[in-house]
This record gives structure tokens, C-alpha cells and sequence, in this order.
């Protein structure tokens, strides 16, 4: 059908105003829901003040750590243009091995004597497996399909994905490893008028100084000049001398890095990890970098940190105010549901799409 014919039948211009119709009912509907939900919920007294601020304290560890890990999503999309879904288990990997570290530190006693001293070495053993499991898939599943269409390299990182998991099944049992728990950060601080556990708030300064790290590597050094002229255009950077084979293995490095000190902090927050703990933490850093803008290293920070403040404050600020029964079990629900509403309203993201915007 013709562009006039479909002017004269009147197809298009009213298939597009259905359609934008539709967008703008469920925009408005999510607003008045929220709106709604929320004026019951705070007036309706089910918290206290200080329990909503606990509640957000809580939301923004737990986003730093989502942060973390989906810088590594994101940096791999930005260079190579695809969902690099083995990254939940790359940073499983960090945490599984920083916790039989962990665990050996606690039976020598180093752990309770020198607690801090621990912590940055188990950190350092947590950042290496975690940059050694992601390079070497680099290497063993992606580099042999690097000019493969791009559905090949996303179905191998699925079968990636399942092989990590029950490697580390195999290797280490499907019981639950309980990390040990640091004296040292039992109590909590006052910032603010804010209490911050002090587990939380050691999470969320680390995970705030690696990222501004991250930041100035990608955005101050050689290196990450290099990555950014890779993402832009492999071929010509190669003719400019960059080492596009270096480069991509440094993006997977940094990325797998991420991922073991998401690995530590999220065995500090949640002590328990599981052949199975990289899944859902994986699938939540995705949507954290898809709301911030895929390809955006700054849209991954500040998409981790909204999904963990939804996730903890949503189910009781929204949920409960609509009278869903036990609302705090739904808040995947809640994550997800943002990750949508984001996407009406801003298609590309909190931040945009970087690269996407560049290129075009």
C-alpha cells in the first residue's frame, strides 16, 4: 500500500493515533495509580518516617551493587553491540570464590583480627576470578564469532550463561555458602539524619568509588580513549592503530572486574551466595542498564541505583497504598514495572542511549 492510499483508506494516520492513544492512557493510568497508591500509603501512617528512610538507605546499597554489575552489560553492548548475558554469572563467580576465601581467612583468625585487612584481600581474589571467568569466555565463546551476525553471539552467551552455572554446581555443590560476618561493621552511623547500617554504607562507597574510577578510565586515560574509538567504529580504529583484540579484552576485564567487587559487597549485604546467585541480580543489572540507557556507562550507575530505590520503596509506597496483599513479595514485580514505565515515557533510557546518539 502506497503512502497516498494509505492517506485515502486513512490506515496509517489512525493506526498511529491508536497507537499513541494507547501510550498516552497507560502513561496517565500509571501516573494516577502511583499517585494514588502513594497518597494512601503515607497517609494511611503504614510506616514511620525513619522506616522510610531505612528503606531507602537499603535501596541504594542495593542498587550500587546492580550498579556494579551493570557496568559490565553495558560496556560490552557500547563495544560489541551485543547482550553479554554470562555477566550475572561472571560476578557469581566473584562472589563464589571470594567466599571460600573468606572462609579460610575466618579459620585462621585474620578475619576477626585484622578485619579490614581481609576485606581487601578477599576483594582482590573476588576481582580476579571474576576478570579471569570473563576473559577467558571472551576468548573461548566470543572471539571465534566476532563477525558472526549478532543473534549468534547472544545465544552462546545464554549457553555461557547455563555452563558457568552448573560448573560451579559441579565443583561446589548446590548448598547455600554463608559468608562469615565482620564484627567490625556490626552497628550503624547516623548521616545525615539517615541510618546507615554500616554494611550498607561501606557498599555504597565502594561501589561509588569504583564507579567514579570507571568514569575517569573510560573518559581520561589511553585505554579508555581506546574503547571509545572501538565502539565507535572497529575497522577505523584499527587503522588508526588502536589494538581492537586488547582492547575488547580490557573492556571484558574492567567489566568482570565490576562484577567481583559487586560479588564481595553483595556477600557482605546478603552473606549468602549459590551456584544460582548470579541470575536474578544478573537479569536486574540488565534492566538497570537498559533504564539508564544501554551503552551509557554513567545511564548503568544511575540506572542501578533508581531500580534498587524502586525496588525497596515501591512495594510498600505503591503497592500496599493500592491494597495488594503482601506487597513486599512482589517486588520484582515492582523493578520490572519500572523498567516499562521508564521506557513509555523515555524510550532510550534515563540517560539516553550514548552511542546510539553519537553514531546517528
Amino acid at each position: 500500500m502506497t503512502a497516498a492510499s494509505a492517506a485515502a483508506t486513512g490506515r496509517g494516520p489512525s493506526r498511529f493515533g491508536f497507537v499513541k492513544g494507547f501510550l498516552w492512557a497507560v502513561r496517565i493510568l500509571a501516573v494516577f495509580g502511583i499517585l494514588w497508591g502513594s497518597y494512601f500509603s503515607i497517609t494511611g501512617g503504614r510506616l514511620s518516617f525513619d522506616q522510610w528512610k531505612d528503606l531507602m538507605v537499603f535501596g541504594v546499597a542495593q542498587g550500587s551493587v546492580y550498579a556494579l554489575i551493570a557496568l559490565g552489560y553495558t560496556m560490552v553492548y557500547g563495544v560489541l553491540g551485543f547482550i553479554n548475558f554470562a555477566h550475572g554469572e561472571v560476578f557469581m563467580s566473584g562472589a563464589m570464590i571470594g567466599f571460600f576465601a573468606a572462609n579460610y581467612l575466618n579459620q585462621t583468625g585474620l578475619w576477626a583480627s585484622q578485619p579490614f585487612l581481609s576485606l581487601f584481600i578477599v576483594l582482590l581474589v573476588c576481582m580476579t576470578a571474576s576478570t579471569l571467568v570473563a576473559v577467558g569466555v571472551e576468548r573461548v565463546a566470543y572471539r571465534p564469532l566476532r563477525n558472526a551476525p549478532r543473534l549468534i553471539p547472544l545465544i552462546t552467551s545464554i549457553g555461557a550463561s547455563f555452563f558457568l552455572q552448573y560448573a560451579f554446581r559441579g565443583l561446589f555443590g548446590a548448598g547455600v555458602k554463608s559468608y562469615p560476618a565482620v564484627r567490625a561493621l556490626d552497628g550503624a552511623w547516623n548521616v545525615l539524619g539517615f541510618r546507615v547500617i554500616k554494611t550498607q554504607g561501606i557498599v555504597i562507597l565502594a561501589a561509588v568509588g569504583m564507579m567514579v574510577l570507571l568514569y575517569l578510565l573510560v573518559e581520561r586515560t589511553k585505554t579508555g580513549r581506546a574503547m571509545r574509538a572501538v565502539a565507535e567504529d572497529q575497522e577505523i580504529a584499527r587503522l588508526m592503530g588502536v589494538d581492537v583484540d586488547r582492547t575488547i579484552v580490557t573492556v571484558f576485564a574492567v567489566g568482570g572486574a565490576m562484577a567481583g567487587v559487586a560479588g564481595l559487597l553483595w556477600g557482605l549485604v546478603f552473606q549468602q551466595v549459590f551456584f544460582f546467585t548470579g541470575f536474578l541480580p544478573g537479569i536486574k543489572a540488565f534492566t538497570s542498564a537498559v533504564l539508564g540507557g544501554i551503552g551509557n556507562i554513567v545511564g548503568a550507575m544511575v540506572g542501578g541505583l533508581v531500580l534498587g530505590a524502586v525496588e525497596s520503596i515501591g512495594p510498600s509506597l505503591v503497592l500496599a497504598g493500592l491494597g495488594v496483599p503482601a506487597a513486599h513479595q512482589l517486588k520484582d514485580v515492582v523493578a520490572f514495572l519500572a523498567l516499562v514505565l521508564v521506557l513509555v515515557f523515555r524510550p532510550t533510557g534515563i540517560m539516553g542511549e550514548r552511542l546510539a546518539e553519537e553514531r546517528a
